[in-house]
């Protein structure tokens, strides 16, 4: 064997000793425990949150934004809970004392949060009965918001000023809740009070000419005009506008400017409160005693008006 060939069967010794020696690094590595649970968090985490993402996107797509936040919501959950058992598992745990344990302090906490638990139960009957979605604007115990969130234990709103509003979900079940943008149009209710001198029949038919050619009201349901009676000072009437939710406020702007303005050209006349200060002769002013020396003079004394 000549010399050359030596050092080739020494170099392939060699390497195949090293490749021998890495291998049995990288599995004493990933033989750990430790290093095997923290590549399972590393790892898992992304996964866990990206895919939670992508389910709340595509629900939401697919039903309605509160199905796809509470779709999230549990597939972020399942997926930690997953993570947790798979690390603990790995780092030698054993997972039955962990759970006697964890039902053992479920049954204490449940005594001891009792609020909470009708909070959660509530909440689950707002997601079952879907009396309002995220995005709606609802009013419920005086307070008028957008829902940004329905959460287990509450339900968020943001305010026209933009405040947050949190209300716990048994508050929400007990009280009266209005949606306000359930339906796509709505109605808008303008009182209106002439003057008794009035024609009532001229008054109407301004009224709905006015309401007819707001470029924002709807045709179909067509705008109503009603006499509600005999107010104290003036003869009232009610003019009622369709139009879509969306431009609801421009017409609630812009509509009642509209009728002043055409009272205004037509010349009827739009009642206030009048005050009238009298100051005449017609009684006699009342009369003023002045009492000189205590009440026994006061007898003899002199009225003066």
């Amino acid at each position: 064997m000549t010399t050359m060939a030596l050092a080739a069967l020494l170099q392939q010794a060699d390497q195949s000793e090293g490749a021998a020696s890495l291998e049995q690094l990288l599995d004493a590595l990933t033989s750990a425990p430790a290093l095997r649970t923290l590549v399972i968090v590393v790892l898992g985490l992304p996964i866990v949150y990206l895919a939670s993402k992508w389910l709340r996107t595509w629900i939401t797509g697919l039903m309605t934004p509160q199905a796809g936040l509470v779709a999230g919501r549990l597939a972020f959950y399942l997926g930690m809970a997953i993570l947790l058992i798979t690390s603990l598992n790995e780092l030698g745990f054993s997972l039955a004392p962990l759970l006697g344990a964890a039902g053992v302090l479920g049954i204490a906490l449940g005594f001891a949060s009792q609020t909470s638990v009708s909070n959660l139960i509530s909440g689950i009957f707002l997601i079952a009965e879907r009396p309002f979605v995220v995005g709606d604007l609802i009013e419920v115990g005086g307070v008028t918001g957008f829902v940004l969130s329905i959460d287990s234990i509450s339900v968020k709103l943001r305010t026209f000023d933009n405040k947050m509003v949190r209300i716990p979900n048994e508050t929400m079940v007990k009280s009266q809740v209005t949606n306000i943008t359930r339906f796509p149009i709505r109605r808008l209710d303008v009182l209106v009070g002439v003057a008794y001198k009035e024609d009532v029949a001229r008054v109407r038919r301004i009224l709905l000419e006015v309401a007819q050619r707001n470029p924002l009201a709807l045709m179909e349901p067509e705008p109503i005009v009603v006499f509600e009676g005999f107010g104290e000072s003036s003869i009232d009437f009610k003019v009622g506008i369709w139009t879509t939710r969306q431009n609801f406020l421009a017409v609630k702007n812009g509509i009642q400017a509209e009728i002043k303005a055409a009272f205004d050209e037509a010349g009827i006349e739009i009642p206030f409160p009048h005050r009238t200060l009298y100051v005449g002769t017609a009684t006699e002013a009342f009369p003023v005693q002045l009492v000189e020396g205590g009440a026994e003079s006061g007898a003899g004394a002199t009225p003066e008006r």
